[in-house]
């Protein structure tokens, strides 16, 4: 069995990636409520600054080192279970 292929790597990486991110999404959240200025019309839970861009490129770097772990880890079995 050899790597994934592109697609299926490609795939594999996405599903990563959205994992990460509903992971890395409740951090560094402030409410409206927590700053004391609710907008008049929306939730107090309504984040004021979500640090989406943060967020974004925090969740692309763990990807990139959990999905290397899991292309390392298929080469590493694959190659034992071609030599048996």
């Amino acid at each position: 069995m050899s790597p994934p292929g592109l697609i299926f790597g490609l795939a594999i990486y996405g599903l990563i990636w959205f994992v990460v991110l509903f992971a890395i999404l409740p951090l560094r959240v402030t409410t409206q409520e927590e700053q004391g200025e609710v907008v008049p019309g929306s939730a107090p839970s309504a984040p004021t600054n979500p640090h989406l861009g943060w967020k974004l490129l925090v969740t692309s770097l763990v990807s990139g080192a959990v999905y290397g772990c899991v292309w390392l880890a298929w080469f590493v079995w694959s190659a034992r279970a071609a030599a048996m």
